[in-house]
């Protein structure tokens, strides 16, 4: 009988535990995962990362952009260029899957580093020379500031897009990430704070149904602009949607919170500018009004980095790129340097 509180105890950790622990990702290509649709390659470290090319063909192209899609989203998720501009200027576009996402394997070891360095061996696998171009979208917007970091040599140009940021990135002040963390709904303040703090309960977090989750994994209306709502018919074509999480939350959204909002060990305020000589330009773009990544963060580091050209929309939300024409804008921004 005196063993059995110890008992009801450990049995009780037991419970916990198992709530806490994520299932294990369905693999593509593995017994019971998802097929494999797309071709993909393989990486150093073995893991794959499934790619989709669009525009002229690479051999034709003289311009080869490579496209980081954002939160909750796959490699069909690339900029909607138009054909006709694609073929004028001789615009290849290569997008792909990061980790746990669509069809690239998950790799539990990612950081913000690592995401840069799949880019430079997905380059030189396809063969797209020493230098391309870089366009990024939210999340994906974000790891542009860890490409431009790591991988500065290898590019051409950069184009970050409605960037997320890390509220602790060191280097700002107090007012501009408090203003900016005010700007979220109190369920997304405690599920970033929960990835930043505590990553370990970021699973548990979003899967339990005491308390509202994220609001952006939710699809809550709450957090879309009025051109937010607007651009909605614009997702009709994504026919590919059941991919993007078919790996498990866990391993695409879950990770990616704990990767973008985690502790970096520095901060795109430290960054130098990557072309001295003029001979490529990074181009930072944002939506006034976007109520799904807070404009403020955007604003302090083109206001600190002068080498940033910055192009705010006063009338935009987070989904911009998806506005007709703005995929255009955007990319003859970036390669012919029109503003």
């Amino acid at each position: 009988m005196k063993r059995l509180p110890r008992l009801a105890f450990v049995f009780l950790l037991a419970l916990v535990y198992r709530q806490l622990q994520a299932p294990p990702p369905k693999i593509p290509g593995t017994p019971g995962g998802p097929p494999v649709t797309s071709p993909r390659i393989r990486l150093k470290d073995g893991r794959h990362l499934a790619y989709h090319e669009s525009g002229v063909p690479r051999e034709q192209a003289r311009y080869r952009i490579i496209f980081m899609h954002g939160f909750d989203s796959c490699r069909y998720d690339v900029l909607r260029v138009s054909p006709e501009l694609a073929r004028e200027l001789g615009i290849y576009l290569l997008s792909f899957d990061r980790p746990g996402y669509g069809e690239s394997d998950p790799h539990p070891a990612r950081t913000e580093k690592s995401v840069a360095l799949d880019i430079e061996q997905l380059a030189d696998a396809l063969e797209l020379g020493p230098r391309f171009y870089l366009t990024g979208f939210s999340m994906g917007g974000e790891i542009m500031w860890s490409c431009l970091k790591y991988i500065p040599h290898r590019l051409s140009g950069v184009a970050i897009l409605g960037p997320v940021g890390n509220f602790w990135w060191s280097g700002f002040p107090a007012n501009v990430t408090l203003d900016a963390w005010n700007v979220q709904l109190a369920q997304d303040k405690w599920a970033v704070g929960v990835a930043h703090h505590a990553p370990w309960l970021t699973y548990w977090w979003n899967a339990q149904k005491l308390f509202p989750a994220s609001s952006v994994i939710a699809f809550n209306p709450a957090i879309m602009s009025r051109a937010d709502m607007a651009l909605i018919p614009a997702f009709a074509y994504r026919t590919h949607t059941h991919q993007v999480r078919q790996q498990g939350e866990y391993e695409s959204l879950h990770r990616d919170m704990m990767v973008g909002f985690g502790k970096w060990s520095w901060s795109p305020l430290e960054l130098e500018d990557p072309f001295p000589g003029g001979e490529g330009k990074v181009h930072l773009w944002h939506g006034a009004e976007d109520l799904i990544v807070p404009v403020g963060m955007s604003r302090y580091i083109a206001q600190s980095l002068p080498w940033v050209r910055y192009h705010e929309l006063p009338t935009a939300g987070h989904l911009f790129p998806m506005a007709e024409g703005m995929a255009d804008v955007i990319v003859k921004s970036l390669l012919l340097g029109d503003d």
